[in-house]
């Protein structure tokens, strides 16, 4: 472990820029690592330091009382010693190069916090001479902000693949959420755009960081006042995109990462082509965002709603449906379970009819101990009709005359995608269905 003096350090890393300007080129390189939202921990302020945690959305995030709130996010360097082709900030590319010091971290945090700016920080950071010597900067600058400042706010901070156990530790006691960047889904996909980088580096401190959080856990049962280790526990980051896997690899290690190391989070990040490089895909629709967003959903599936990656997808069929939800996709490739009867079926059934959450059908499962429900108390309870009529019957009838019919139900689904926006009715108080008619209809 290096063991560098403080001052050395810094003179190292402090080139003469404005902290205003390092600002303004660290956050611009930061803004492509999105495995952040929600803090996950709750810590009251204990009289003698600044700030408190509150287990809600940051990053831009939404908490559950709708208040929109954020955190400081920055690189503490830019530099890198990595080729990564993907990545703006790789050693090759002629870029502005700067670094903060601990102690314009720490200023910089405090300022925003005392401000309401911000109500936590977020750093991450490219690789300076060496990952042992970037992760010490780290832990210094977490060491100042939570002893010198006494900052009790949320602190999320990026594990350095390849840096000694002991500062992964450290790193760990200081802050409330940890994260190591998959980067890509495949050790193959890592050797032909990340060559600097391999796969068993990236996932020795997720494991150090598990052990870390189980450990501490026994502890805390034993000792009341024991510290905390990564209370809000660990994600990570996978580009989307940058190479040729399927929704069905993806998916796949995502549920993996969860399984073996106990993430709280597996962040899809749409490949945003910002080098030149012939390695790399054109893209000329631009980012996969669309792809992105039906990973998240079905990430969502899969911590939520007792869903399997060999449920959504397989081999056959590796990819998702772009014009529907997985969820939809599931169940019109499984119309042999539907329509569900809302007041017979139980909990596990209900969830996985489209248009029907976590939160309805436990409401659907309370309310229905007092008596029959029918289409207006589904409504009122939150179901999403528009897409659960076609799964669902109450009192043995459904909503409208439906076909139960894979091609019919996307099709209705997919126009319904098209016109949301517009909250078209697609039937009639029949029950049939109606378009409205243009120039090149047929």
């Amino acid at each position: 472990m290096m063991n560098m003096g403080n001052d050395v350090m810094e003179m190292r890393i402090a080139p003469a820029m404005s902290i205003t300007d390092k600002l303004n080129i660290l956050a611009e390189a930061a803004k492509y690592d999105v495995s952040c939202s929600s803090s996950g921990s709750s810590r009251s302020g204990d009289g003698k330091g600044i700030g408190n945690t509150v287990a809600s959305g940051l990053c831009h995030s939404f908490a559950a009382d709708g208040r929109c709130i954020s955190l400081l996010k920055i690189l503490f360097t830019n530099e890198c010693i990595y080729d990564c082709k993907y990545c703006m900030n790789r050693c090759s590319n002629d870029v502005p190069r700067a670094s903060f010091t601990p102690d314009e971290v720490c200023e910089l945090t405090m300022e925003f916090y005392r401000r309401n700016y911000i109500e936590g920080l977020f750093l991450s950071s490219g690789i300076l001479y060496n990952p042992d010597y970037t992760m010490e900067l780290i832990c210094q600058t977490l060491y100042k902000l939570r002893t010198v400042h006494r900052f009790q706010g949320y602190i999320h901070v990026k594990a350095i693949p390849g840096a000694d156990a002991a500062l992964i530790q450290r790193a760990g006691f200081l802050a409330d959420r940890m994260s190591v960047n998959l980067e890509l889904p495949t050790a193959e996909s890592l050797r032909k755009l990340a060559p600097n980088k391999h796969r068993k580096t990236i996932l020795r401190p997720m494991k150090l960081i598990q052990n870390g959080i189980a450990q501490n856990r026994n502890e805390l049962v034993l000792y009341d006042h024991a510290p905390h280790f990564c209370e809000a526990g660990q994600s990570t980051q996978m580009i989307i995109g940058a190479t040729p896997e399927s929704d069905y690899q993806v998916m796949t290690v995502a549920e993996s990462l969860y399984q073996k190391f106990s993430l709280k989070r597996v962040y899809y990040s749409a490949f945003v082509n910002v080098n030149q490089d012939k390695d790399l895909p054109a893209l000329p629709g631009g980012p996969p965002l669309l792809r992105e967003h039906r990973l998240y959903q079905a990430d969502w599936l899969l911590r939520f709603y007792d869903f399997t990656v060999e449920e959504l997808l397989t081999e056959d069929r590796p990819n998702f449906n772009m014009m529907i939800d997985p969820k939809a996709d599931w169940a019109v490739r499984h119309l042999e379970q539907f329509p569900v009867e809302i007041n017979r079926a139980d909990y596990r059934l209900l969830l996985r009819v489209p248009g029907i959450g976590v939160k309805s059908a436990r409401r659907i499962v309370s309310a229905r101990r007092f008596g029959r429900l029918n289409f207006e108390d589904l409504k009122k309870i939150g179901v999403v009709l528009k897409r659960a009529l076609y799964f669902i019957t109450c009192n043995g009838k459904m909503m409208y005359p439906t076909k139960i019919e894979e091609n019919y139900i996307v099709r209705n689904l997919t126009y319904q995608n098209l016109a949301s926006r517009k909250e078209r009715n697609l039937f009639s108080p029949d029950g049939m269905q109606y378009e409205q008619l243009s120039l090149f209809s047929k």
